[in-house]
């Protein structure tokens, strides 16, 4: 293992080959021996065979054959012995291409910037690089070749090397030796320091597995920007939805804390400002409400129980004189969401209806007839007193059966052709003759009305039954009676159809209204859409120039120039590097101010996030001639560790700039309230009515006015919005002329993990790039000067076009095929990057390499270019990261 790389070249073992050619030559030597045995043998023979008489014919034919048997055996050995040779010269030079291969393995492997291990059929590891081992900075050394897979997890998962699920390091070992076993597929994982990685594993044709472990922290940050950015756009269209809605919204979380409400929440229950803001507790609701005492809603209605999560719906007067619909939900995560409905009109209107109600039955009571309303399914669902008194029954008695029921089948039979006409909406009118218990007869004039619904059918008869039987004593007075009562019936009905009317009128308003809040929604919908393509073509145009602009100050950086030059050179970077950072700090406001950011509480030592920010910082005050000191801590504290790290840098950032002569100390006080870290710093100094000035946004003091960067006013507002967030009060004290004092209280904590290790990193890699021939396609002139400048600088041949026409004479100065191509991704006249680098590999071969660069970082651009295995850089390109990728793909 030579710097952390294991190698074993397949198939050309040079200690395997030795022993092979010496077991050949003692099985030569053990052959000789042989045939030295035999020749004796026969030479004996021959000597027994003689006759004592000396025979010499005999003799001398017996030395002939064993001279032959000699001379056979000699030659065969000769051959041997040259057979030997021949296989000593190929395994010397067997042994040559083995050395060589392992020396351009050893380099290949190193050069690759993902990290690679491989292991054996038994799960051992046979050989990895640098990479790989800098992945596990906290057990670097314990990875040797031989040691196996499962020995590596669980020593990763016990240094805490990766961030286990809930705690729990022996889960993650199981989940991740079955990936490793299935070896197939990516998985991707997070380290202990922030980083993310993709594993991709196969299996080799020897039954061992190869993982190539690529670092893809930059593509979860540019998924969770965009996550935040839509989730900002989220919560302003969800606020504007509930700021319309006309019913009363508030949603607390399981932790029983408001985090969303609208205007009519407020208005409805004239809450006061105490019991309605951002994290109000729900306990303060019911304290409200308990002190409005009987004005308000029941307190037993109103608690809430997390273990027993149940729907809500009642009624109520409030004190204000509104009648309130409550309908309280719990949520699928925790916590409930609670309507508010003013209900006081619809609470009229059905008091009215009982009023009318109440009226028409004292009518009807009154009126000397037999009146029922029955419904489409022949059950009475309204009766007079008279008609209840007919057979002996109260009303309440009556209503809810059928008409079968309640008049016999005998009777019921008489009237079923009747009830047939009028269902099918002909009004009926016919005479009954009932027979009274004392033997006597009445005669009766019965009458049924259809009811129409809203659509025409038929969903119900009236029933009017008058006793004519004084009528045909009285023709004229019954007549009179009957005409009466069929005008207050006729006036009662259209009281009521008008009423009718009234209800259809609401629901269709009501109607309306749902359609309107549809098309509200849709055109929301569409202008956000509008508002994405929008930001995303204007972050393109802004980002091609800042591109070119720092390709070009890269090239000039790299140029000899006159004193006066280099220094216009860096200030030209160090404005380009203020745009960037004021579009980060922007885009750090807007995800505090829209919530996007959710804080990740956990213990920690702070002598970890202190000893970065020395590291980071020494430069930094050096070049400015400052001094810098950082205070060790012990302590372990309670927080996002990303967010109170931006604090810090901020504060210590702010102190470096404004202070023109002496230091900078970072040190930490043991308080009540918490751990309070302290930046000091001998700086001019802040009057005391702009202590608090300076936390909003884009403000910057006067006191020095002639300093080399005096910021762009975000980082203390930064600041505040996550200290608010975080709970962690934010403090400053300054004297003018005397220097500041930025402090924030961090709340302590009960454990740590245990301090992370950082190992020397891989040798430096030098990138062929000498003579590299490059070709590079963009539409913007100023971004193929500055991109031709800046390769030249770097030694690289290189032409440029602007695609189409122009790639001819392009090649052409090139001399044929290109190493590497380098394309935009949006040309002229609808052209893409992709495209001209596919049509280039269709004359010139598929191996040729390409490089893409884009200012739109969506994900559909993303899968379009890996789905064509050319590589992708986002605009603006940072000239270091430029040349590792022109240098990888140039490997």
């Amino acid at each position: 293992m030579t710097d952390g790389l294991a190698i074993m070249v397949p198939g050309g073992d040079p200690a395997g080959g030795d022993a092979a050619t010496q077991a050949r030559l003692h099985a030569l030597e053990r052959e000789n021996a042989k045939l030295r045995r035999i020749n004796q043998a026969l030479m004996d023979r021959v000597e027994r065979s003689m006759d004592v008489h000396g025979n010499a014919f005999s003799l001398f034919q017996t030395a002939i054959l064993l001279e032959t048997k000699v001379r056979e055996r000699t030659q065969q050995l000769e051959e041997t012995l040259r057979e030997l040779e021949a296989s000593n010269t190929a395994l010397a030079r067997a042994k040559e291409a083995a050395e060589t291969a392992q020396s351009r393995l050893q380099e290949a492997i190193e050069s690759v910037n993902e990290g690679f291990a491989l292991f054996d059929r038994d799960d051992r590891l046979i050989l990895c690089n640098r990479t790989y081992l800098d992945l596990w900075p906290a057990i670097a050394e314990r990875i040797r070749p031989g040691i196996r897979f499962a020995e590596i997890a669980e020593l990763a998962a016990q240094q805490r090397s990766v961030i286990t699920t809930h705690d729990r390091p022996d889960r993650w070992v199981l989940e991740r030796l079955e990936q490793h076993a299935h070896a197939g597929g990516a998985h991707v994982h997070a380290l202990s320091d922030g980083r993310w990685i993709q594993i991709n594993e196969r299996r080799t044709r020897d039954g061992g597995i190869v993982g190539i472990y690529t670092d893809i922290t930059d593509v979860k940050e540019h998924d969770a920007r965009e996550r935040a950015h839509a989730l900002a756009e989220k919560s302003v269209l969800l606020q504007s939805t509930l700021d319309n809605i006309p019913q009363g919204v508030c949603v607390y979380d399981r932790d029983l804390r408001l985090v969303a409400w609208n205007d009519p929440f407020v208005r409805l229950l004239d809450l006061p400002e105490t019991v309605v803001h951002d994290g109000a507790a729900y306990q303060a609701l019911l304290a409200h409400n308990a002190a409005l005492g009987s004005r308000g809603f029941p307190g037993a209605v109103m608690r809430w129980d997390a273990g027993q999560p149940r729907p809500l719906a009642f009624e109520q007067d409030w004190h204000n004189g509104r009648s309130l619909e409550v309908r309280r939900n719990p949520m699928p995560g925790g916590g409930f969401v609670t309507t508010y409905t003013d209900i006081t009109e619809r609470k009229r209107i059905e008091q009215a209806l009982r009023d009318g109600e109440q009226r028409i039955r004292l009518i009807t009571d009154a009126v000397p007839a037999l009146i029922a309303y029955v419904d489409a399914d022949e059950i009475y669902r309204f009766v007079n007193s008279p008609y209840g008194a007919l057979f002996g029954r109260t009303r309440d008695q009556i209503l809810g059966i059928r008409m079968e029921g309640l008049l016999g089948p005998e009777q019921y039979a008489l009237r079923r052709p009747h009830i047939e006409a009028v269902m099918a909406g002909n009004a009926v009118a016919f005479e009954l003759d009932w027979r009274m218990p004392d033997g006597g007869v009445r005669y009766s004039q019965a009458s049924y009305l259809p009811h129409r619904g809203p659509d025409g059918a038929v969903i119900g008869f009236f029933s009017l039954i008058q006793d004519v039987t004084e009528r045909r004593l009285a023709a004229e007075a019954l007549r009179d009676t009957n005409e009466t009562l069929e005008r207050r019936v006729a006036e009662r009905t259209a009281a009521l159809t008008e009423l009718n009317g009234q209800l259809q009128q609401e629901i269709g308003e009501r109607l309306q209204m749902e359609e309107a809040l549809r098309v509200a929604k849709t055109t929301a919908e569409q202008a956000n859409l509008s508002k994405t393509k929008f930001l995303a073509a204007a972050s393109h145009d802004l980002l091609q120039p800042l591109n070119a602009a720092r390709l070009f100050v890269s090239a000039l950086c790299d140029m000899r120039q006159e004193p006066a030059a280099q220094t216009l050179v860096e200030k030209t970077d160090a404005a380009l590097q203020s745009v960037e950072d004021l579009l980060e700090a922007l885009l750090d406001i807007s995800k505090l101010d829209a919530g996007a950011v959710q804080p990740q509480l956990d213990d920690f030592p702070i002598a970890a996030l202190l000893s970065s920010m020395q590291a980071e910082y020494t430069p930094v005050a050096r070049e400015r001639g400052l001094g810098f000191a950082v205070v060790a801590s012990t302590a372990v504290v309670r927080s996002d560790i990303r967010l109170l790290r931006r604090i810090l840098q901020n504060f210590v950032s702010n102190a470096l700039r404004y202070t023109r002569r002496g230091q900078v100390l970072l040190g930490c006080r043991r308080t009540a309230a918490g751990l309070r870290i302290e930046v000091w710093d001998t700086g001019p100094g802040i009057p005391a009515d702009k202590q608090q000035e300076i936390f909003e946004e884009f403000r910057r003091l006067e006191t020095d006015r002639a300093g080399r960067d005096r910021g762009i006013g975000l980082g203390l507002a930064i600041v505040q919005r996550a200290g608010r967030m975080l709970n962690h009060p934010i403090a400053v004290r300054s004297s003018l002329g005397q220097g500041s004092v930025f402090a924030v209280t961090v709340p302590f904590g009960a454990g740590a993990r245990p301090a992370e290790t950082r190992s020397p990193g891989p040798p430096a890699f030098t990138s062929p790039l000498s003579g590299a021939r490059i070709l590079v396609i963009d539409n913007e002139p100023a971004i193929l000067d500055g991109m031709g400048a800046l390769l030249r600088g770097w030694g690289c041949q290189v032409a440029v076009a602007a695609a189409g026409a122009e790639l001819p004479s392009a090649l052409g100065c090139l001399g044929g095929r290109p190493d590497l191509v380098v394309a935009d991704y949006h040309l002229e006249d609808g052209a893409v990057g992709v495209e001209e680098i596919a049509g280039l590999r269709r004359r010139f071969g598929a191996d040729l390499p390409g490089l893409v660069i884009t200012a739109n970082r969506t994900a559909a651009i993303h899968e379009q270019v890996q789905a064509r295995g050319l590589h992708l850089l986002t605009k603006p390109v940072k000239p270091a990261q430029l040349r590792a990728m022109l240098t990888q793909l140039l490997a």
